[in-house]
């Protein structure tokens, strides 16, 4: 089997359209053990207070929303390369999601910034390129809309993938390039030394997991609802050309 097959638009329908809501039930269920438990079972940090338990939400979405546009950067690359409209119609689908994803980053990072730093937002490295970021999810999003025939659109927005993409990689790893920023370091780390103490992170993990669920449940949803549009799009079209030889 290739993973190719599932280019075939049938294909990715009948293979992954029942997956969705198995999906949403599991992500649901992550998200309200994670949550649940990160937010009234953990203690409060010292020198942080409850402040801390933002974490549950602020790291998950910024998490889902650096990679949704690395997912988004890899079905673009097969589109350009190898020309399958799955390809391009998955990194569609999932650019709102990552924007969603992108703006409760933010929001959450400003409600944990100003007891922090004493301010809703600071212009440091990680911010400023999490900021960029979103503003590319707009234009991709944009792009889109704005031109009419799908297979420019599907090369145009890959293009703006491409290029977001080195904000992408500045929004995770920032505060490796630059040590001065307020930002503090990752949460997550296979060091154990960097990452959040266990009495968070676990729960910090079960919410972590709930967030990718959905991400994924979504996407494939949404995919799916492009694969179909498109399809609606292409019997109208033919449907008049039909009747204009008529």
């Amino acid at each position: 089997m290739s993973i190719w097959e599932y280019a075939n638009p049938k294909k990715f329908i009948t293979t992954f359209g029942p997956w969705v809501m198995p999906l949403m039930v599991v992500a649901g269920v992550l998200l309200v053990v994670g949550l649940g438990w990160g937010f009234f079972l953990t203690p409060e940090a010292q020198n942080f207070g409850s402040t801390v338990k933002i974490i549950y939400i602020h790291v998950p979405s910024a998490f889902v929303a650096i990679n949704a546009w690395i997912m988004m950067l890899v079905t673009s690359l097969v589109w350009l390369i190898r020309r399958h409209h799955v390809s391009a119609l998955a990194a569609r689908a999932a650019a709102p999601v990552g924007l969603v994803m992108t703006v409760i980053a933010l929001v959450t990072g400003a409600i944990w910034g100003q007891p922090m730093w004493g301010t809703w937002w600071a212009w440091e490295p990680r911010l400023t390129s999490f900021l960029i970021l979103f503003l590319f999810y707009l234009g991709y999003i944009a792009l889109w809309s704005a031109v009419p025939e799908p297979e420019t659109a599907a090369d145009l927005t890959s293009a703006v993938c491409i290029v977001g993409s080195v904000f992408a990689v500045l929004s995770r790893y920032a505060v490796l390039f630059w040590a001065q920023g307020l930002h503090q370091g990752a949460s997550l780390s296979v060091d154990r030394a960097e990452h959040v103490a266990d009495v968070y992170w676990l729960p910090l993990m079960v919410s972590m997991a709930g967030f990718v669920a959905l991400f994924v449940a979504l996407v494939l949803m949404r995919t799916i609802t492009e694969i179909r549009a498109r399809r609606i799009t292409a019997l109208m079209a033919r449907a008049e050309r039909a009747e204009a030889v008529a």
